[in-house]
């Protein structure tokens, strides 16, 4: 596997119990057999539910009826998630078989959101030759709000943290620099800059900065006339809506030949994560490795 430095060894120091409900594709299966030869995760690959002696617990933790709760822990994605929830896992993988609202709709009802967030989100986690590069949100939130924008933010900043170790600079992308262009979309960009920093005073954030402001220091120098401490040196793009956010991680992926790791969710309480359905095998290990890092 291709990851980052750090990751691998964070994963393997963490050795997280990971559940893995969709038993029946053999993707999975192999996966889970390789991650526990690779040290990086301890799988965990639930077997007859039906029988489980905690399903009375699990039911308990469900918000709402417990007759309700019974019926729905018995489903493999909330029984996963049920599983995180009561400590017996520290995340959940899934997404092989089941669609990715599918995975988030249980992650939202079991494990549920970390405090102040409103919202989970996604990112990508971009590996270019020089650098690596926390893209969002590219696979969830359609047209963001600026609090939903600035969830974004913070989850992304704390996604890097856990995975690369360094600080996190986060940009707020726009069609706009500082003011170039006057628009109620920049304007959503500016209204969660300062959510943002009201939520999170110490967190390096900047926007609203075209593509090329918050990557490249000689643009930013001509573009940016204040301090800031992103501009031109950004290593988390989060982009306004899911359109350019989606658009922008395959175009880098298949014109700069980076490898795009995710989408892995965020904002939840503890680790959990989608895969798509077309995922391989080193996919799957790769996310987990990711999930690992982010349990520790």
């Amino acid at each position: 596997m291709n990851l980052p430095d750090g990751i691998l060894e964070r994963a393997r120091k963490r050795r997280a119990r990971i559940v893995l409900p969709e038993t029946g594709d053999p993707r999975i299966v192999e996966a889970a057999k390789r991650m526990r030869e690779l040290g990086i995760a301890e799988p965990i690959l639930p077997a007859d539910i039906e029988s489980d002696p905690s399903l009375e617990a699990y039911a308990a933790l469900y918000p709402g009826n417990p007759k309700v709760g019974l019926r729905a822990v018995k489903k493999p994605l909330f029984h996963a998630g049920m599983m995180v929830k009561a400590g017996d896992a520290d995340a959940m993988l899934a997404g092989v078989t089941h669609p990715t609202a599918r995975v988030i709709e249980a992650g939202m009802m079991t494990i549920g959101l970390a405090p102040g967030m409103r919202a989970p989100s996604s990112f990508f986690l971009m590996q270019l030759p020089d650098r690596s590069l926390v893209y969002a949100d590219c696979a969830v939130n359609v047209d963001p709000d600026p609090e939903t924008l600035a969830d974004i933010a913070i989850a992304s900043a704390s996604s890097y943290r856990a995975l690369l170790g360094g600080r996190p600079r986060v940009a707020l992308l726009s069609f706009s620099t500082k003011g170039s262009a006057r628009h109620p979309h920049a304007d959503k960009v500016l209204e969660a800059l300062a959510i943002a920093r009201r939520r999170e005073p110490g967190l390096a954030i900047d926007g609203e900065l075209q593509a090329d402001a918050a990557l490249v220091e000689s643009v930013a120098r001509r573009k940016v006339t204040g301090p800031s401490d992103v501009a031109g040196r950004a290593n988390v793009l989060v982009f306004p809506t899911l359109d350019a956010g989606n658009i922008a991680y395959k175009l880098t992926q298949y014109l700069a030949h980076a490898r795009a790791l995710g989408p892995v969710l965020q904002g939840f309480a503890k680790p959990v994560s989608d895969l798509s359905r077309g995922a391989s095998v080193d996919d799957i290990i790769a996310t987990a490795a990711v999930l690992g890092a982010l349990a520790g």
